[in-house]
């Protein structure tokens, strides 16, 4: 276990914290619960109160691999108007209100929050270049360009080039704040390696061409080893070679293990955080923690996270793939597993994101961040409710 963290910001009082979120309870099809519960588990480590609210939605509720959340308190409601009803005593007494990227009925949720709290008003995009193309085509569910400047703080997944767009869009304070890791949940297993190579991740259309490349096409060519891809919502008629195993859902539990038993893991990104760079995956942070060697494609950013040859591994072609798989010394896979957890523990942890969050909360409030906003208009109701890509 890691040791205690500190008391929140010295001199100040712990927050009251309140974040509504896509999903903490259940990481089926989506990568916001393991980030989620390491942020809520570090925030409460840290003193502060933290609440965190979740659309009880009935692909979530039929996947729950973790029903009651053992930090901070967790409620789930089913619709606008019992959200409203039931929590606006805590939006409005709140030091700190965070909206997560991909909440169902997002936009009107953001309104209310922009109108109800009091405290420091907080969008936390963890999709933010598919968020953006999609505000671009006036097509977003959860953020339009009139919300962006309503929040007060604009904790951007992405970092980089980014930030300036997210300026001339409105947004108040963009900030960096990457996906992390919980070290206590992720850590090296002492498991026989079953698969040369593996992927965890949900199926995403812009994603597959680069999966193909440099897993599917080296499964191919090399029916003599062994291949996984574990993750929900791939289409039924992807055929797969005989030597790639399907795991249709595989609970954050069960992620140090499925990294420990593959020599290389793979890290995919979708082609919208390509072009952006700068957008490393929770995936990637969670299989370094694991000290699994990470085999990526390529994106601009990449190079200031981790050292390429020494911390990561990159691939451009199944060739490349082929080469590592067929050439890359045993000794040497283990040390770039291992550099590579160094440096997550040194700076992308649930507790390093924690305290870089008190430090810009405190920022805005001593700046004067807060105060009214200029009317988004009525709340209008409830829309169609959406799933992350």
């Amino acid at each position: 276990m890691t040791a205690p963290l500190a008391a929140a910001m010295p001199g100040e009082e712990p927050l009251r914290i309140v974040i509504l979120g896509l999903s903490i309870t259940s990481s089926w099809g989506n990568g916001h619960a393991t980030n989620y519960r390491g942020l809520v588990r570090a925030l409460s480590a840290r003193g502060h109160d933290v609440l965190f609210l979740e659309r009880d939605l009935p692909w979530y509720a039929d996947n729950r691999d973790l029903p009651h959340p053992p930090d901070g308190r967790t409620v789930l409601y089913r619709s606008l108007p019992e959200l409203r009803a039931r929590h606006a005593a805590d939006v409005a007494q709140a030091d700190l209100v965070v909206v997560g990227s991909y909440v169902p009925d997002g936009i009107e949720i953001g309104r209310w929050v922009a109108s109800t709290a009091a405290g420091v008003r907080a969008f936390f995009d963890l999709d933010t270049p598919v968020t953006l193309a999609a505000v671009d085509e006036d097509a977003c569910a959860y953020l339009d360009r009139d919300l962006i400047a309503a929040y007060d703080l604009y904790l951007s997944f992405t970092g980089g080039p980014t930030l300036d767009r997210l300026r001339r869009l409105g947004a108040r304070r963009p900030v960096t704040f990457h996906c992390f890791v919980d070290p206590d949940a992720y850590r090296p297993a002492s498991v026989r390696t079953r698969w040369a190579l593996g992927y965890l991740g949900t199926y995403s259309v812009d994603r597959q061409p680069m999966l193909e490349r440099l897993l599917v096409q080296p499964a191919r060519l090399r029916p003599e080893l062994r291949f996984v891809v574990a993750g929900a919502r791939y289409p039924r008629e992807i055929r797969w070679p005989a030597n790639v195993e399907r795991i249709e859902h595989l609970p954050p539990g069960a992620h140090p293990a499925f990294f420990g038993a593959q020599t290389l893991t793979l890290n995919v990104t979708r082609a919208e955080m390509v072009r952006a760079g700068w957008s490393p995956s929770v995936r990637l942070f969670e299989a370094a923690a694991c000290a699994t060697p990470v085999v990526s494609d390529r994106w601009d950013g990449l190079g200031a996270l981790f050292v390429e040859g020494k911390e990561i591994l990159v691939a451009d072609d199944t060739g490349e793939v082929l080469e590592l798989l067929d050439s890359l010394p045993p000794a040497m896979a283990t040390r770039i597993g291992r550099r590579a957890r160094r440096r997550v523990l040194a700076g992308h942890t649930a507790a390093h994101r924690a305290a870089a969050l008190e430090h810009v909360v405190l920022r805005t409030r001593e700046g004067g961040g807060t105060g009214p906003r200029p009317s988004l208009g009525r709340i209008e109701p409830a829309g169609a409710d959406r799933r992350p890509g």
